[in-house]
């Protein structure tokens, strides 16, 4: 693949397998998390572009971006993001909430250097592996630009049947955690109030349920 020294690759496909994994969990961990309007702004970086963003400040006119000539861009194994409107481009509040995020993931983040700090980067060891715990739950939409929204496409019928499946009406824990999703989804306006009360009266069928959680992740999808 021929690249322009002068310009940036966005393409997630030119990291390695790797990065392409831990960087679409953490783009899902950020959605889930109620993060939706961040983007990748930089994947595969040739050497080339490496040594001419160097220059950069130092013997070509411009400031300095880079402090390295050795980068994992380079490795295929890193990516910068940035945040769309209606923030700033590299809003302090939002990058130091992903980089909380990506610490839980094992990924390492640029905001936790010393000296250099470089908020908007996020590179892992090509012997990264995905945390105990997590898994991508469905096809992650990761965005390159700052006109699309971060997005989590998941197979609502299979999983909508899995959950109604596991479901115990008796589980106080499994109970809590039903009424709290339904309670968010009131909140945001998808369903009715009188759901919960049904929920918590009992008489919330498994076939009712089944149909809830199809709906809600259905209006999320098209928000």
């Amino acid at each position: 693949m021929s690249i322009n020294i002068t310009s940036t690759c966005r393409d997630l496909a030119q990291l390695m397998p790797v990065a392409q994994l831990a960087c679409r969990l953490l783009f899902q961990e950020c959605y889930k998390s109620g993060i939706d309007n961040i983007f990748i702004t930089e994947t595969f970086r040739s050497q080339e572009r490496q040594n001419y963003l160097f220059a950069q400040g130092r013997t070509r006119p411009g400031n300095i971006v880079t402090w390295t000539l050795s980068s994992n861009h380079s490795s295929r194994l890193a990516w910068d993001i940035a945040v769309g409107a209606p923030l700033s481009l590299y809003d302090v509040t939002t990058l130091n909430k992903v980089g909380v995020i990506a610490r839980k993931l094992g990924i390492t983040w640029g905001g936790d250097w010393t000296g250099s700090i470089d908020r908007p980067h996020f590179e892992v060891k090509a012997s990264w592996k995905m945390p105990i715990g997590y898994l991508l739950e469905g096809q992650v939409i990761v965005p390159s630009s700052s006109k699309m929204k971060v997005k989590l496409m998941i197979d609502e019928k299979k999983e909508a049947n899995k959950m109604t499946q596991a479901w115990n009406p008796a589980s106080p824990t499994m109970r809590n955690e039903t009424e709290n999703y339904i309670a968010q989804a009131i909140k945001e306006g998808i369903i009715q109030e009188s759901h919960l009360k049904d929920l918590q009266n009992g008489m919330m069928t498994t076939d009712r349920l089944l149909g809830l959680y199809i709906t809600i992740q259905q209006r999320r999808a098209n928000e």
